[in-house]
C-alpha cells in the first residue's frame, strides 16, 4: 500500500456530499463483480485485500439503487485518508486519457498503410513486481527459439519489421498507430460499416517515454501550449518517414503496445481497462499499479478544464479501474474522458496538480 496517507472524515471532503454516489457506485460495482467472480486482470496490481473483497461482494449483493444509498454504502463501508506524493511533494498531479475513434481497414489500401500488431508469441510479459537479473527496468522479454529470455526489441527495430508480422489491422497514419498505443485502446471505423474494438494486449516491457515532455524540454511546443491537438500537428509537420524527426522521436519511446481485435462488444460501454472491466467516463482511473488495488474508490479534488476551456472545479469519486506505464506515484491518476474527438480535447488538455484521498476499507488501517 502507499505511504503517505493520513487519516480524515468524509465531511473533510470538499465537495463530497453533492458528487452523484449513484454514478460513483455504477462504476465501483463493476469492479466489485470483477473482484467477487475472480476475472483475471489483464494487467495486474496490488492483491485486493480480504475486507476489500468483502466489501466487492456486498456491494454485488446489497440493493443500492439511487444517490442516497449509494453515497450511505461508501460511507458505511469505507474511511478516507489523505494521499501525499511523496518527497516533499504533498500535492498529487493528474492527467487525462481517451479512447480514440479512427478509420481503418482490415487489408493494407494506399489510405491505410501503417500497420498495428497483435501480441506476438515470442513475448513474454513479467508478473506485477517481477525482478529478474538482467532485465533491470523491464517488464517483458522476448523468448528465444532455444527458450532463453532477452530484452525485447525496442520500438525503432518492430516498426522496421511490422509489416512482416502480420498486422491485425490498418490505419492512416503512423500518428493514429501511435496515439491508439498511448491511449491502450482504440475504436476503428471500417469502410463496410462495421466498428472494431483495439483492445492492449500487452506490451514489449521496454520503458515508456513522454515524447510530449521531450517537446516541452527542447522548446519545440512551449509547456502552456501542450495538448494533444499541438502534438499530432508537430509530428505530422516533422516527418513521419522512417528517418524524418517526427518518426525519430516516436521511436524514442521504447515502448511498444500490442493488440487484440475486438469485433463484438456493446458500443455503450468503455474499452477494458487494466482491472478487465468496462472503464466509465469521468468515473475511471488509471493509477500505479504497484501500489493500489483495482477497485479502490479515490476522491480527487481539482480545478481542471474538463468541461470547457476555463478551468472549473473536479470533485468526483473517481474508481481505480486501469494503469500505465507513466502513471507512476501514490497521487497520480489518469482520469478516463471517454470516447471520440471531444472527449480527446479535453483530456489532451489536462496536466494539472490534484488532492486526492483514497477510501480504505472501514475495518481496517493503512
Amino acid at each position: 500500500m502507499a505511504p503517505g496517507l493520513t487519516p480524515i472524515v468524509f465531511a473533510d471532503l470538499a465537495g463530497f456530499a453533492g458528487d452523484d454516489h449513484f454514478a460513483a457506485f455504477q462504476a465501483y460495482s463493476r469492479s466489485a463483480k470483477a473482484i467477487d467472480d475472480g476475472v483475471a486482470a489483464t494487467r495486474p496490481a496490488q492483491a485486493a485485500s480480504p475486507a476489500m473483497q468483502t466489501i466487492a461482494r456486498i456491494a454485488a449483493r446489497e440493493a443500492v439503487d439511487d444517490r442516497h444509498a449509494a453515497r450511505r454504502f461508501f460511507e458505511r463501508w469505507f474511511r478516507p485518508f489523505t494521499v501525499d506524493q511523496g518527497g516533499g511533494a504533498a500535492p498529487g498531479f493528474v492527467t487525462g486519457y481517451f479512447e480514440p475513434v479512427l478509420a481503418g481497414s482490415i487489408v493494407r489500401t494506399s489510405e491505410f498503410a501503417s500497420p498495428v500488431l497483435g501480441r506476438p508469441s515470442d513475448l513474454v510479459t513479467f508478473a506485477q513486481g517481477e525482478s529478474r537479473e538482467g532485465f533491470a527496468g523491464l517488464t517483458g522479454a522476448q523468448r528465444t527459439a532455444s527458450g532463453a529470455l532477452r530484452p525485447y526489441p525496442e520500438r525503432a527495430e518492430i516498426e522496421a519489421t511490422a509489416e512482416r508480422r502480420r498486422p491485425i489491422l490498418w490505419l492512416r497514419d503512423p500518428v493514429e498507430v501511435f496515439l491508439a498505443q498511448v491511449q491502450g485502446s482504440a475504436s476503428v471505423d471500417l469502410a463496410d460499416g462495421r466498428r472494431v474494438r483495439l483492445a492492449y494486449d500487452g506490451r514489449n516491457g521496454q520503458p515508456y517515454t513522454s515524447i510530449g515532455r521531450i517537446l516541452i524540454e527542447t522548446a519545440e511546443i512551449a509547456e502552456k501550449e501542450m495538448s494533444l491537438a499541438s502534438l499530432k500537428q508537430w509530428l505530422r509537420a516533422n516527418g513521419l518517414a522512417p528517418g524524418g524527426r517526427a518518426r525519430a522521436l516516436m521511436q524514442a519511446n521504447r515502448s511498444y503496445v500490442f493488440f487484440k481485435l475486438e469485433t463484438e462488444f456493446d458500443p455503450n460501454d468503455g474499452p477494458t481497462g487494466g482491472a478487465g472491466v468496462a472503464l466509465t467516463a469521468l468515473r475511471s482511473i488509471a493509477v500505479d499499479r504497484a501500489l493500489w488495488p483495482y477497485g479502490a474508490p479515490f476522491w480527487i479534488d481539482a480545478d481542471l478544464p474538463w468541461q470547457g476551456d476555463a478551468p472549473t472545479p473536479f470533485r468526483r469519486l473517481m474508481i481505480a479501474q486501469d494503469t500505465g506505464s507513466a502513471i507512476l506515484g501514490p497521487a497520480r491518476a489518469d482520469i478516463f474522458f471517454g470516447q471520440g474527438d471531444e472527449a480527446g480535447l479535453r483530456a489532451g488538455a489536462i496536466r494539472h496538480p490534484a488532492r486526492f484521498a483514497v477510501l480504505l476499507p472501514a475495518e481496517t488501517s493503512p
